[in-house]
């Protein structure tokens, strides 16, 4: 008997798999990224299928198998499909970065709480900010994983989750050097 797993997770994308499955890369609050089979996800009948869309917020079951992690459930926390096409877009983005740094499985609270609200900021209506909220948090993300120190910036503003109207002016008076420094830990670290 295997033992059942409940954790909050962010769905960062996914990928089909067979007739009705899919692969799902899940940045989960306690297990960190997590890549998860969902078995018939696809088919018409999937009570998980709107839960996990991906760019999505979900409380997800999983158990751990012998060939990897698998969703036994899951419930729908918060939609992705809120906001315009833009912030969906900006998150897309950012969902791509965490995958390609991000290297196993590593509980890290602090990353969970910069992605979440970063979508739940990304998924208001009207956003008009999503440029500098992109810029924000993949400079958090960064920060988080070690490659961005915050003595190079001499800012507060990496070190907590929020994206509220002073954060963003903050940042948009240090938009150059952010952009500097995220792309700097780009290409420094060759992945």
């Amino acid at each position: 008997m295997y033992q059942k797993y409940h954790t909050d997770a962010l769905v960062l994308g996914s990928r089909e798999m067979g007739e009705s499955d899919k692969i799902l890369a899940l940045y989960t609050r306690d297990f960190g990224l997590v890549r998860a089979r969902a078995r018939g996800i696809r088919a018409g009948k999937s009570k998980m299928r709107y839960a996990l869309q991906n760019y999505s917020l979900a409380n997800v079951s999983l158990v751990r198998g012998k060939q990897g992690w698998r969703l036994a459930g899951a419930t729908a926390l918060g939609n992705g499909s809120g906001g315009d096409i833009k912030g969906r877009m900006a998150f897309a983005r950012i969902a791509g970065l965490v995958t390609r740094f991000v290297a196993g499985e590593e509980a890290n609270r602090n990353l969970f709480e910069i992605l979440r609200d970063a979508l739940s900021a990304l998924s208001q209506e009207h956003c008009e900010a999503w440029a500098t909220i992109e810029l924000v948090c993949a400079a958090r993300v960064l920060y988080a994983l070690g490659y961005i120190s915050n003595e190079a910036l001499k800012t507060a503003l990496l070190t907590h989750t929020a994206y509220a109207d002073g954060h963003l002016l903050e940042a948009e008076h240090l938009r150059d050097e952010l952009l500097s420094s995220v792309n700097r830990a780009i290409s420094e670290t060759h992945l």
